[in-house]
């Protein structure tokens, strides 16, 4: 399958949104995801909704596909790494152990996210940098939510998992996850397989760019 990325400019700095619903950074080898939800099926099954396992493994394992094609060297998270304590069972976090160390020359950061603190910390030897918002990298600061306010630097945010609605000939629509690109801040979609959308209205100004499975395509 051939994925069609989009690149944008903000603040001087080319980005390239992925249809993967990440955003990567060339010039800095930075890799952007938000919302990943880790362990969210576990959590669900450990109070007896009957969700099936495996939402985690495909999670991971397209991390790893990223990774490993745009060559990043850096991975940040922009909150919600894990979905709830509950979640972090033995297997789901011994999945997540031998993922980090299939990647050990990656840095990677977390901006805690509503669900991080909720977690817990993570293990140390995970070897993940933990930080408050917003945290400034070059010209962007790194936020969990949308509406954190940021004194410098374009707002890189998660949380909503945001999506928009289609709608076509003979009523016909469809909801797909987005970027948003406002003038102040931008939100990624949910990176995480087992994440809702919630519908946005986009102002006048903002870029909405729509994610398919194989690309990224501006709608407004």
């Amino acid at each position: 399958m051939v994925r069609r990325e989009l690149e944008i400019t903000v603040r001087g700095e080319c980005l390239r949104l992925l249809p993967d619903r990440a955003l990567f950074w060339p010039s800095q080898s930075t890799l952007f995801v938000a919302d990943v939800h880790l362990g969210k099926a576990a959590s669900f099954r450990s109070f007896g909704v009957p969700i099936p396992a495996g939402s985690t493994d495909v999670t991971l394992g397209r991390l790893s596909e990223l990774l490993v094609r745009t060559e990043a060297r850096r991975l940040v998270v922009l909150g919600d790494l894990w979905h709830a304590k509950a979640g972090r069972t033995e297997d789901v976090t011994g999945k997540f152990a031998r993922w980090r160390a299939a990647h050990e020359e990656v840095e990677m950061t977390l901006v805690e996210g509503n669900h991080d603190l909720r977690s817990g910390k993570l293990a140390p030897e995970w070897d993940i940098r933990e930080v408050a918002e917003p945290t400034t990298l070059g010209p962007f600061s790194l936020c969990h939510y949308p509406e954190t306010t940021v004194e410098n630097g374009y707002r890189l945010a998660g949380h909503l998992h945001p999506g928009v609605l289609l709608e076509g000939r003979g009523k016909q629509s469809l909801r797909l996850a987005c970027f948003l690109f406002g003038a102040e801040g931008a939100i990624l979609p949910a990176f995480g397989e087992f994440t809702g959308l919630a519908m946005i209205q986009p102002e006048e100004r903002d870029r909405v760019f729509v994610v398919t499975q194989e690309r990224v395509i501006r709608v407004a």
